[in-house]
């Protein structure tokens, strides 16, 4: 009877287990607080901007969004521990076309394949970048300073936030369509890369327009070449206004997930995501910084994301900037 008793007792018990398992398992997306992994340093634009972002996204799925810094290898050290997370919608990360061009300037720091290990939840908004001297250099247009690059072969020191950066893939097309040969200064982002140009440290840098734009205001600063046609520049020329043919890159910043996300999660998580990047008050807000908010769906990035790979691919076999790993 006592063995009838605790098999009974058992019996109840592990029904109460799998009923209380079951009812966690049951319980709806999101139930805890979900991490957001930034792939640059704090007070950066990508770190402000996703912070931006996050606090819209947090106040529409109704928990809290916890932003984490993971800096490096130009933003893809992060995303590639985003890739290697969890896959059940608790942990997302804010990334950049990085993932495009490090796969051809830095293929060795690439440790996931961003078409198959992440997947877009939707594009943010477009950074303009921008090359800059000091406002007491001697060059006033960027044609004076690459004359000067050709006679001085790697004199002029130039910083990006990183090896296989947008900004670093612009800076190698330009030597290899003017013949002008620059000193790239890598760093991790965040304002020292201004810095370190205010500083004298180095003599040009080439950076998003927003952390570029302050100093100019204020006299410091002179830009000398745009990635993108800005009407609040309208002196400001592009490459292609210099008269070559191939246009720059500019860069932008999307909401990505782990790739294999269930189903009901990215029904709740995409819809949220389109509708924080489209609230008008961040919108208003990101745009009085430089910034071009514009939405573009998952299906949309990933056919972004493809052709514009494919695109930098032929350019670096065209300049010989394509490596292996």
């Amino acid at each position: 009877m006592k063995r009838l008793i605790l098999v009974a007792f058992l019996s109840v018990a592990s029904l109460g287990l799998a009923l209380g398992v079951n009812k966690v398992q049951a319980q709806p997306y999101p139930s805890r607080p979900i991490q957001m992994i930034i792939p640059n340093v704090p007070g950066s634009i990508m770190d402000i901007n996703s912070r931006i972002l996050s606090e819209d996204l947090g106040k529409i799925l109704g928990t809290q969004i916890i932003p984490i810094n993971k800096p490096g290898a130009a933003t893809t050290l992060g995303t590639d521990a985003l890739a290697k997370s969890k896959k059940d919608g608790y942990t997302i990360g804010y990334a950049s076309n990085a993932i495009v061009y490090a796969r051809i300037l830095n293929p060795q720091a690439m440790h996931f394949d961003p078409e198959k290990d992440i997947e877009p939840l939707g594009l943010h908004l477009l950074v303009p970048l921008a090359i800059a001297v000091r406002a007491d250099a001697p060059w006033k247009t960027f044609n004076e300073l690459l004359d000067y690059a050709k006679k001085n072969p790697g004199k002029l020191r130039v910083d990006t936030i990183g090896i296989g950066s947008p900004a670093h893939f612009n800076l190698e097309i330009i030597q290899s369509l003017t013949g002008a040969q620059f000193t790239h200064v890598p760093f991790k982002g965040g304002e020292s890369v201004i810095t370190a140009l205010l500083g004298g440290h180095l003599e040009m840098t080439y950076d998003a327009i927003n952390k570029i734009y302050p100093h100019v205001e204020s006299g410091k600063l002179r830009i000398l070449l745009l990635t993108y046609k800005m009407a609040d520049f309208p002196n400001v020329p592009t490459i292609t206004d210099l008269g070559y043919k191939q246009e720059l890159v500019s860069t932008w910043f999307a909401m990505y997930a782990p790739s294999g996300l269930p189903e009901e999660v990215k029904k709740v998580l995409v819809p949220a995501v389109e509708k924080a990047i489209k609230n008008p008050e961040s919108k208003a807000k990101i745009e009085q910084m430089k910034f071009i908010v514009d939405y573009k769906s998952p299906a949309e990035m990933k056919k972004r994301v493809a052709e514009e790979y494919e695109r930098a691919v032929q350019i670096a076999d065209k300049v010989g900037l394509r490596k292996k790993d």
